[in-house]
C-alpha cells in the first residue's frame, strides 16, 4: 500500500517564497488602495474647504465692496443738481439793488438776457424735431428711466477692454445733465455721477419735459442756445414752422456744433441730416416716401438779421457783482457757467449789492477823470490803475474801479479783480512781519543787523535794499517803515518759506499763489510768479483793522428769486488770521510808515492812516494799501504791458489820497489802538526797550 508521504515534513507549514511575495503584494495593494481612497477623499475635502473659503472670501469681499460703494455713492455721487425746469425756462430780467443812506433799497442796474436764447414750449416743438433727436441720440429714450443700461454696459466693457477712459452710451437725459452742469470730464467718477443724476432727474420730470428742457438748453452753433434761435438763425423761421428736412438739419448740429454748422460746412451738415433721416425711417418714425422726400428737399439757409439793441453799459462794480453771483451759483447749484449766466440774466433774480454810492462816486470822480491820474513820462501807454474799497469789519466791498477813463463797453478787463500783478513790498506785513510777530519771533522793537554781509540759513540768495545802502542795526519798526528788503529776507529765513506761504493761502485768502511762490524772493519782496489781484490785497489788509479777523470780500449780501425766496445767502466767511495783539502791532508800524516812511504821500489830515507801499522790479508796478478805522482801500498802478513807471513819487499812494480824503471828510477822528509793548530780545538776540515814536526830530531822525 502506497502512502503520500512528504520527504520534508516542514514544507507544508512554510509557504514558498513566490507565494509569500504574492501574498505580501496583495496586502500591499489592498493597503495602497485603501490609502488612495482615503487620500483622494482628503484631497477632495481639502479642495472643498479651499473652495468654500474662497467663496466665503468672495462673498465677504463683495459685501464689503457693496457697502463701500454704497457709501461712496451716498457721499460722492449723490446728485447735487439744484435746478428746476421752472427756473430755467424763465425769461425775466434780474435786478441789482443798493441800499441808500436812509436804508431804502433802490435799483442799481437791470440785467437782461445776454445769450441768444428764446424759450419754446413742448407743444410748439414739431413732432419731427423730437423724433429726429431721439432717433439719432437715444433710440430707447421712451423705454429707459434715464440710463440705457444696454449701451452703458457696452461702453464700460469697451473701456475695460481698451483700458481707456472713454465713454459712450449717454442718453438724452445724461446729455442734458452734462449741458446743465458743464461737467464733461472723461472719468469713471463723472460717468457714475451722471448716471445717478439721470436716474434722479427722470423721477422728477416726464419724458416730454426732458425733451423740452434739452431742446432749449443745448447749443446749436452761431451763438444759438435752443431750437427757436437756431430756427431763426439758420432758416429765418419759427421752430413750429420747420419741415422734417429742416428739423433733421438742425438736430444734426448738436453733435459737433462747429463741424456740422451749415454756414461752416454745408456738405457735412447734409451728410449728418441724411444719417438722421435714415435712422428715423429704419426706426419706423417715417415711411419710405417721407424719407426720400426729406432727403431730396433743398435746404435754404439764411442768416437772420437780428436787431442790435442799444446795450446799457454796466459799471465795473455791477460786472463784479454779476461775476460773483455766477461763480456762487456754479458752486451751490452744481451747474455750468453758461447755465448760471442764463439764470442771472434771465431768472428774475433780485441781487442785493454792498455798494455805497457816495464812496463809489468818490472813486469815479477820480478814476473817470484822466487829468486826475498822475502824469508819467517816457511811455506811450496810458497809466492804468485799479482800486478796491472795503468795510474791514464785515467784508463788504463798497466801491471799486477796474481801470481809468470812461468805461464805454461791457466786459472790459477789470484790473481790480481779473489782473494779477506782483505786489512788491506791500506783501511784507502779511507774509513776513505779521506771521513772525504772531509766532513770537519779533516785536516792533526787535533789533536787526541790516548788513550786506548777512548769510541766510536756507538759501544763498540775499537782496539789495531799494535805497542802495544798508542802515546797520535797525529795529523792526524802522525796517517796515523804510521798507528794508534785507530785514524782510531775514524774517522769512527765520520763519521758513513754507510757514509764510501757507499763512497767505490758509489764513489770508490768497488763491493766486502757485507752488513756485513758496520761496524767499517772492515772499520777502512780493515778486510772485503771476501776481495777486487788488481784491485779494484789500481783503487781506482788512484783517489788520478788524482785530486780526480775515473776512472774504463780498459784493452782495443775498440773492432771491422773483417771489422773494432766498437763492444764495452770502453771509460773511471769516478766519482768525492774526491775534488782536499782532494786528495792533502791524497797524502801529504801518501808521508810522505813512507818517514818516515810504507811504507819506497817502497821509490824511482828517484821520490816521496805516498803510504800506509796494514797488516791483524796475518799478513796473506801484502799490499802496491803506487802512483807517473806517475803511481799507488797495490801489495798484502800472501799464497793461509792463514797463518802468517814470513818475514823481508813488502814483498809487497819490490816487489813494485823492479818493479817500473826500470819503473821510466829516468823519470823527479815530486813531488805531494797540496794547502796551515791553522790551524783548526776539529772534535776533538784541535787547531793546520800546518807546513810541513821537515824530521827526530837528536833525531828521525819528524820536
Amino acid at each position: 500500500m502506497l502512502h503520500n508521504r512528504k520527504e520534508n515534513p516542514e514544507e507544508e507549514a512554510v509557504p514558498s517564497s513566490s507565494h509569500q511575495a504574492a501574498k505580501l503584494a496583495g496586502r500591499f495593494a489592498l493597503s495602497a488602495f485603501s490609502y488612495t481612497i482615503d487620500g483622494a477623499a482628503g484631497i477632495v475635502r481639502g479642495v472643498f474647504k479651499v473652495l468654500c473659503s474662497l467663496l466665503l472670501i468672495f462673498v465677504l469681499t463683495g459685501l464689503l465692496f457693496t457697502v463701500v460703494f454704497a457709501y461712496y455713492v451716498k457721499t460722492s455721487l449723490t446728485p447735487t443738481l439744484d435746478l428746476s425746469l421752472n427756473d430755467y425756462r424763465l425769461s425775466e430780467s434780474s435786478t441789482v439793488w443798493y441800499e441808500d443812506s436812509s436804508g431804502e433799497w433802490r435799483r442799481l442796474a437791470n440785467l437782461s438776457g445776454k445769450e441768444d436764447r428764446v424759450w419754446v414750449d413742448y407743444d410748439d416743438v414739431p413732432e419731427y424735431m423730437e423724433q429726429a433727436l431721439v432717433a439719432i441720440e437715444d433710440k430707447r429714450f421712451y423705454d429707459h428711466k434715464g440710463v440705457d443700461w444696454y449701451r452703458t454696459s457696452g461702453a464700460f466693457v469697451k473701456m475695460f477692454a481698451t483700458m481707456q477712459n472713454s465713454f459712450g452710451g449717454s442718453t438724452i437725459t445724461q446729455q442734458l445733465i452734462k449741458n446743465l452742469t458743464g461737467n464733461d470730464d472723461v472719468t469713471v467718477q463723472r460717468k457714475l455721477a451722471e448716471i445717478f443724476s439721470a436716474l434722479e432727474l427722470e423721477k422728477k420730470y416726464s419724458k416730454q419735459e426732458i425733451i423740452e428742457w434739452y431742446l432749449n438748453a443745448v447749443y446749436f452753433g452761431e451763438g444759438c442756445w435752443g431750437v427757436q434761435t437756431a430756427a431763426e438763425t439758420y432758416f429765418g423761421k419759427d421752430v413750429k414752422d420747420l419741415s422734417l428736412a429742416e428739423c433733421a438739419a438742425i438736430v444734426g448740429i448738436t453733435n459737433k456744433p462747429t463741424a456740422y454748422n451749415p454756414f461752416y460746412d454745408q456738405s457735412a451738415n447734409k451728410d449728418r441730416q441724411e444719417t438722421i433721416l435714415r435712422e428715423m425711417y429704419e426706426q419706423g418714425y417715417i415711411d419710405y416716401r417721407t424719407y426720400t422726400d426729406a432727403v431730396n428737399e433743398e435746404l435754404v439757409f439764411t442768416r437772420s438779421a437780428n436787431d442790435v439793441a442799444v446795450q446799457e453799459i454796466n459799471s465795473y462794480y455791477v460786472e463784479t457783482v454779476v461775476e460773483d453771483v455766477i461763480r456762487d451759483l456754479i458752486s451751490t447749484k452744481n451747474i455750468s457757467r453758461e447755465t448760471a449766466a442764463h439764470l442771472v440774466y434771465s431768472g428774475g433774480y433780485q441781487i442785493y449789492s454792498c455798494i455805497k454810492p457816495d464812496i463809489q462816486a468818490a472813486v469815479d470822480a477820480v478814476y473817470t477823470n484822466l487829468s486826475a491820474i498822475p502824469a508819467t513820462t517816457r511811455s506811450t501807454q496810458q497809466l492804468q490803475s485799479a482800486i478796491v474799497v472795503m468795510n474791514p469789519y464785515n467784508g463788504k466791498i463798497i466801491a471799486l474801479s477796474g481801470g481809468v477813463g470812461e468805461k464805454n463797453a461791457n466786459l472790459l478787463l477789470n484790473r481790480a479783480t481779473q489782473t494779477k500783478r506782483p505786489t512788491g513790498s506791500s506783501i511784507k506785513p502779511l507774509a513776513s512781519y505779521g506771521p513772525a510777530i504772531e509766532l513770537g519771533l519779533i516785536t516792533p522793537n526787535t533789533l536787526v543787523d541790516d548788513s550786506p554781509d548777512i548769510r541766510l540759513a536756507g538759501t544763498s540768495w540775499y537782496p539789495y535794499n531799494a535805497s542802495g545802502y544798508n542802515s546797520g542795526v535797525v529795529d523792526i519798526n524802522t525796517a517796515l517803515c523804510q521798507s528794508i528788503n534785507t530785514v524782510a529776507a531775514q524774517i522769512i529765513d527765520k520763519l521758513g518759506p513754507e510757514t509764510s506761504y501757507n499763512w497767505l493761502g490758509n489764513r489770508l485768502g490768497f488763491t493766486s499763489l502757485v507752488p513756485d511762490d513758496c520761496a524767499y524772493a517772492p515772499l520777502a519782496l512780493g515778486q510772485f510768479t503771476y501776481g495777486i489781484t487788488v481784491r485779494e490785497m484789500a481783503q487781506a489788509y482788512c484783517s489788520l483793522v478788524n482785530d486780526g479777523i480775515f473776512t472774504y470780500g463780498r459784493t452782495y449780501t443775498k440773492v432771491t428769486d422773483s417771489k422773494g425766496n432766498v437763492v444764495i445767502d452770502n453771509t460773511p466767511q471769516t478766519i482768525q488770521a492774526f491775534s488782536p495783539n499782532t494786528a495792533y502791532n502791524l497797524t502801529y508800524m504801518m501808521k508810522n510808515a505813512v507818517a514818516y516812511g515810504t507811504g507819506y504821500e497817502a497821509s490824511l489830515s482828517s484821520t490816521p492812516v496805516a498803510g504800506k507801499t509796494g514797488s516791483t522790479t524796475d518799478y513796473c508796478d506801484r502799490w499802496f494799501i491803506g487802512c483807517t478805522r473806517y475803511y481799507v482801500a488797495a490801489v495798484w498802478t502800472g501799464y497793461d504791458t509792463p514797463e518802468r513807471i517814470y513818475c514823481n513819487g508813488n502814483p498809487a499812494a497819490q490816487l489813494w489820497k485823492k479818493v479817500m480824503q473826500p470819503v473821510h471828510e466829516g468823519l470823527e477822528w479815530q486813531d488805531f489802538s494797540w496794547p502796551s509793548i515791553g522790551g524783548d530780545t526776539g529772534i535776533f538776540g538784541v535787547q531793546y526797550t520800546y518807546s513810541p515814536y513821537s515824530g521827526e526830530n530837528a536833525d531828521g531822525t525819528y524820536g
